[in-house]
Order: C-alpha cells, then structure tokens, then sequence
C-alpha cells in the first residue's frame, strides 16, 4: 500500500477521490509531496493564484513564488492596458469620423444650387474628411458623354467600367496600397495610394454614378473598415441628387 505521505495535496490534478473519508494532510506531508515531485506547481500554475507569497529569501535552491506571482500580474496587467489603450484609441477614431461625416452632410445641405453641390463634393468634402482627392463618376455611352459639358471633379466612365470597378452587385469597395486609378481620379490619381468607392444609384431613369474617396496614406481605406458612415454619406449624396435633378427616389 503507499504511504500516506505519498498521497496527492489538495488541488493536484491527481485522481484524490481514495482519500474522501481520510482525514486533512498535515503540513509535513504537504512538503513531503512536494519535494518528491518538484514539478506539481509547474504542471499546475493555476494553484500559484491561491497562494499566499513568500517573503524573499536569499540562498540556493530556494524558488521565489513572490516574483512568479508579480510576473504575472504584470503580464495581465500590461494586457489590460494595451487592451484599454486599443479600445480608447479606436473610440476616438470613430467619433471623429463621425464628427466629419455630420460636417459633410451638413455641408451639402447648405449647398445653394446644382453647380454649388457639385463644387462642395468635389472641394469641401476633401477637406472636411481629411482626404487627396474626392470626384463623381458617371457611367454614360459615347454619345451622351459627347454632349455633357465638363466639370471640374466629375468624370465621365465607359459603362464597362461598372462592373470592373464594383461589379454587378457591390456597393462598396475599400482598398489599401494601391495607385489611384486615373479614369476616375484624374489628375490627383497619383496622389492615391487608398481608396472607398460607392455606388450611386441616383434614379430609375438616370445612369449610375459613383463616389469617388482618395487617400495619399496607403492604410486610410482597408477592406475590414467599418462601412456605415460611408454608406450613410452615399444615402445622403443620392437623395440630395433626387433633389437637385427633380427625380424620383431609387428603389
């Protein structure tokens, strides 16, 4: 039969269930235990949390369980900062995209004609999204774009490009580290290395149109970005088309 000293301390991963009617272990076996099996508190760390300290001690061979437990406080403590520190961080980038976002619908709001619309998505909403380069493209066939007289900021596209570009279904694209596309930033293509580009369904009868976002930081659009604020201003840029053209709103 083994000794009593033998049997596993409370806690140990070891089956205890033969020692239920035995009576508490003393100190000395406790120790006993644990200098025959120097590894138990390595294969369980989890009792290290229930522990309470040692005072340091100076000799050899003697382990210090008051720094293994101050290690890994500190290990969890500076995970929770960082965590904290993440969580801050990304707050404050979300109110302040918010606050542009309200800035820019705001601003086309207040526009006060067709060419003053125009002018504040090409102009202002750079400056108010801290962005390069915002234009308007519209999808129209060679001989309709023949007779569109040109404006600053507004490219015409080759219908082909529709698909290209968002395919047939999308809505939305976010790329990172990419050249600016010249056929739909212009001459601030080369100022884009990131990009959002929305699609605008402006009415039943009029050609598709997009919102064209440019960013000279190759990481300001990614595709796993948050989209809501983006597909909020899109919202609002095709009813304030409706508005302007005298359509009906798009389905």
């Amino acid at each position: 039969m083994p000794k009593s000293s033998d049997a596993a301390p409370k806690g140990s991963k070891q089956q205890t269930g033969d020692r239920q009617d035995a009576g508490p272990l003393s100190a000395d076996q406790v120790a006993a235990y644990l200098r025959r099996h120097p590894e138990f508190l390595v294969d369980n760390p989890e009792l290290l949390d229930g522990l309470t300290p040692p005072k340091r001690h100076d000799g050899e061979a003697v382990i210090d369980l008051q720094s293994v437990m101050v290690e890994r406080l500190r290990t969890e403590v500076g995970s929770l900062t960082d965590a904290r520190d993440s969580l801050l961080t990304t707050g404050r980038s979300n109110l302040t995209a918010q606050s542009r976002a309200h800035e820019a619908v705001v601003a086309l709001l207040k526009s006060e004609s067709f060419e003053h619309f125009i002018e504040t998505i090409t102009t202002d909403l750079a400056v108010i999204l801290d962005l390069d380069v915002v234009t308007i493209g519209v999808f129209s066939d060679q001989e309709n774009r023949a007779a569109t007289p040109h404006i600053s900021g507004v490219y015409q596209l080759d219908p082909d490009m529709l698909d290209e570009v968002l395919g047939p279904t999308c809505s939305m694209i976010l790329r990172d580290n990419v050249e600016g596309d010249p056929r739909i930033f212009g001459a601030g293509a080369g100022l884009v290395h990131s990009d959002a580009i929305l699609r605008l369904k402006i009415g039943p009868d009029s050609p598709e149109a997009l919102l064209a976002l440019g960013s000279r930081q190759p990481d300001q659009f990614h595709p796993g970005q948050g989209t809501e604020l983006l597909s909020f201003l899109g919202r609002v840029l095709e009813c304030c088309f409706q508005r302007w053209l005298h359509l009906q709103p798009q389905l």
